[in-house]
């Protein structure tokens, strides 16, 4: 079991680790970040520092150039890590220079005593356009992701895309690209599980069936067609965005 030493969690990422597609009543995201940090509080007995500077939309490369040196700057103890999943979006997808990324993390972690947990996302190429376009690049990159992890089994690895479990349409949002709450909640749970904690067992399963989202051209209408005026015009989803919590914020245990 991790230590019950003081705990300080810094998440960086894309929108998987912002949490879009669990949205709260008031319009904010939570997302599985979120979710494990308050579930690792509660597992432990102790409270714990979070902090999630993930912005939606980012790039593998432009996460690390932008979010890395700040998080590392808050000293953590634990830093998560996962990018690549906007990037095999794009054609001409250079699966080695992705993962590449996944090594400069690791080294500066190294460099700063941090310990790297690292996330594969969830796999939705069964329900997406040119799924077996992305199930191709996204298998591509999970196995060059893990020769750069080979042989450091202090590496805390949370792989998600494996999971054929989590590749269900009851995983995820109307938009087919985000996980729903059930999603981060599994992903969650498999974040503590890895960091050798007890996640409360519902959190690998959902205990209701989110309502279908929309089909044929209403789905191109609603998210395929504003997804190809973002590339078009070179815009991203997170212009703008600010991180949620660029500083610590303190999860008790509940």
């Amino acid at each position: 079991m991790e230590s019950m030493a003081a705990v300080r969690f810094v998440a960086i990422g894309d929108s998987f680790t912002e949490g879009v597609g669990d949205e709260l009543p008031d319009g904010t995201v939570r997302g599985w970040a979120d979710i494990a940090a308050q579930g690792w509080a509660d597992a432990t007995g102790a409270p714990i520092e979070y902090a999630n500077l993930a912005i939606r939309g980012r790039l593998a490369w432009p996460i690390v150039e932008e979010q890395l040196e700040p998080a590392l700057a808050l000293k953590p103890t634990h830093l998560s890590f996962n990018g690549g999943g906007n990037d095999i979006l794009r054609p001409n997808t250079d699966v080695e220079h992705i993962a590449d990324v996944f090594t400069r993390v690791l080294r500066r972690c190294d460099e700063e005593g941090v310990r790297l947990i690292i996330l594969s996302g969830a796999n939705p190429s069964a329900q997406l356009p040119l799924g077996p376009v992305f199930q191709r690049r996204g298998d591509a990159l999970s196995s060059a992701v893990l020769r750069r992890v080979e042989g450091r089994p202090d590496v805390v690895q949370a792989l998600n895309w494996p999971d054929t479990e989590l590749s269900q349409p009851k995983y995820w949002s109307e938009d087919r690209l985000h996980m729903n709450t059930h999603g981060h909640h599994r992903v969650a749970a498999r974040v503590l599980h890895a960091l050798q904690l007890n996640p409360p067992e519902e959190w690998w399963s959902p205990t209701s069936t989110p309502t279908a989202g929309p089909s044929g051209l209403k789905y191109y209408r609603e998210f395929v067609g504003p997804w190809i005026k973002r590339r078009v015009t070179r815009t991203s989803s997170g212009d703008g965005r600010t991180a949620k919590y660029a500083d610590w914020v303190e999860r008790h245990p509940q």
